[in-house]
């Protein structure tokens, strides 16, 4: 049981890291200002985007990585 466990573990972890590296790199320069204009302007659709995504990803892996820490821990 433990063994499953750790290895569910190990590819929540390379899965939670992949997902984070792919995300884009929020920038606060002038770039970011001129283009929120135009994120106003496509904003319906930003929930479809793919940065959408990788971001519900990031969050569900997270969440999965926090309790099956507990739990390995509880076990151990």
């Amino acid at each position: 049981m433990k063994l499953a466990l750790q290895i569910i573990y190990i590819i929540i972890t390379i899965a939670l890291t992949a997902v984070v590296l792919f995300q884009k790199g929020k920038d606060a320069g002038l770039s970011s200002a001129v283009s929120g204009a135009a994120e106003t302007f496509y904003g319906k659709n930003k929930a479809r985007t793919l940065d959408a995504i990788f971001e519900k990803w990031t969050a569900v892996f997270a969440i999965l990585f926090v309790i099956l820490s507990v739990v390995l821990f509880a076990i151990d």
